[in-house]
C-alpha cells in the first residue's frame, strides 16, 4: 500500500521555508554584489550568480525533503525526478501518481530589477500535483512580503488572509502588465494592448516581476493583470494565489491554457475580466520568441 504524500498545506509550508531561505541569499547580494557572474542569455535577458545560487539552494532543499518529486526551474530550463536535470516539462506525460508532484521554480523573478537595485523582485515557487496547481509561494525579500496559498485553504500575505477587489468597471481599475525581453523583434509585443488599456483604465503599472503582479491581484492591490510570452515558472505560484483569493485566471482567448500557453489574464473575477480580455489583440502562439 502506498503512503499518501504531503497535502497542499504541508507543501505550502515547505515552500514558504525554502523561499524565505533563498530570499535571504538574494537579500545578502542586493545592492552589494548583484552583478556578480552577469551573463545575457538573449535579448535583454540577464542571469547572475544570484539566480544560479538561489536556484541551487532551492533545488537542494526540495531534494532533501521530497526526493521523489520533480523540479522544473527557469535556471535549469527542464525537469527531472529528484532535480537531477534534463527531461520534459512536468505535465508532458502521465507519471506514477506517487511521484506526480512537480515544483515549478523561479529563483529570482525580476532579475533586471535586482541588477539595478529596484526592490520589486521575488522568489516564486509553485507546486503541481497531477498537473494541477496545489500550492504557491511568492516571497519578496526586500519588501519582507510572503504571499502563500494552498488549494482549498485560501491565500495569505505574511499570515493575513487575502481577498481580491470588487471593482467592476475598467475606468475604476488599476491593472498591471509586462513586456517580453524580445519585444523589439516581436509583432505581438504587448505595446498596442498596453496603450489600449492605459486609455481605458484608471492606471496600468509595469513592475517587472510577473509573480508579484499576480500576488498583488490576489492581495487586492491590483484589480487585474495580463501578459504575453510568460513561462510556467512566472505564473504557477501567483495564479494559484489569485484563485485562492477569489479571483479568476484564464489565457487571453478565455481558456485554461495559462500555465504553458504563453498568455495569462488574472482578475478579481468580476465583469472586469472580460473587459480586459476584450481589449487584447488575438494571440498567435506560433510567434514564440527563441
Amino acid at each position: 500500500m502506498s503512503v499518501p504524500g504531503p497535502g497542499p498545506g504541508a507543501l505550502c509550508d515547505a515552500a514558504v521555508e525554502i523561499a524565505r531561505e533563498a530570499g535571504e541569499l538574494l537579500l545578502s547580494r542586493f545592492r552589494r554584489s548583484a552583478r556578480a557572474g552577469l551573463a545575457v542569455r538573449g535579448e535583454r535577458d540577464p542571469v547572475t550568480d544570484a539566480d544560479r545560487d538561489a536556484d541551487a539552494l532551492i533545488r537542494r532543499r526540495i531534494r532533501e525533503r521530497f526526493p521523489d518529486h520533480e523540479i522544473e526551474s527557469e535556471e535549469s530550463s527542464a525537469v527531472s525526478a529528484g532535480g537531477a536535470g534534463g527531461g520534459a516539462p512536468c505535465d508532458a506525460a502521465p507519471r506514477d501518481p506517487e511521484s506526480s508532484c512537480c515544483w515549478i521554480v523561479d529563483p529570482l523573478d525580476g532579475t533586471v530589477n535586482f541588477l539595478h537595485g529596484h526592490p520589486m523582485y521575488a522568489v516564486s515557487i509553485g507546486v503541481l500535483e497531477g498537473g494541477r496547481p496545489v500550492a504557491g509561494v511568492v516571497h519578496a525579500p526586500s519588501l519582507r512580503e510572503t504571499f502563500a496559498g494552498a488549494a482549498g485553504a485560501g491565500a495569505t500575505l505574511n499570515g493575513a488572509p487575502l481577498r481580491v477587489t470588487a471593482t467592476e468597471r475598467l475606468l475604476d481599475a488599476l491593472l498591471a502588465t509586462g513586456f517580453p525581453y524580445a519585444r523589439s523583434r516581436l509583432r505581438q509585443n504587448n505595446l498596442a494592448n498596453f496603450g489600449r488599456l492605459a486609455l481605458a483604465a484608471r492606471g496600468v503599472r509595469r513592475n517587472g516581476a510577473a509573480s508579484l503582479d499576480l500576488a498583488y491581484v490576489a492581495a487586492g492591490i491590483y484589480d487585474g493583470f495580463w501578459e504575453l510570452w510568460l513561462r510556467p515558472w512566472d505564473v504557477a505560484a501567483g495564479a494559484l494565489l489569485v484563485r485562492e483569493a477569489g479571483g479568476r485566471v484564464t489565457d487571453v482567448p478565455g481558456g485554461d491554457e495559462w500555465l504553458r500557453g504563453g498568455t495569462i489574464v488574472a482578475s478579481n473575477g468580476s465583469p472586469l475580466h472580460e473587459e480586459i480580455r476584450g481589449r487584447l489583440d488575438p494571440f498567435d502562439p506560433a510567434e514564440r520568441p527563441v
